[in-house]
């Protein structure tokens, strides 16, 4: 059986994204950060549905292992809604704002 892939869903964020004054250097764009994050959950959920599958057809599969790839995809999961609820509460909060 395949090893199922450890993933980071923090790995690619960057401790310094934003541009540093006068250095001229600049990280990924908040876009790139978002849409890699949301790869790495997708992705996560694919190799978890793939266990599952091999499992329930008898394939060599540790059962551990299905289930830890299981909850670490509901886990992403769960951090990516509450970063989509964080930057939806935050658009709100710009878009009620009256001067």
């Amino acid at each position: 059986m395949d090893q199922i892939p450890s993933v980071n869903p923090l790995a690619n964020f960057p401790a310094q994204s934003v541009p540093m004054s006068g250095s001229g250097q600049t990280g990924p764009s908040f876009k790139e950060v978002l849409m890699d994050g949301l790869n790495q959950v997708n992705q996560m959920q694919v190799d978890a549905d793939r266990a599952v599958e091999q499992l329930f057809a008898g394939g060599d599969v540790n059962p551990a292992e299905v289930l830890t790839a299981v909850q670490k995809a509901d886990m992403t999961f769960r951090l990516m809604m509450q970063v989509r609820n964080k930057l939806v509460q935050a658009y709100q909060e710009i878009r009620d704002v009256r001067i």
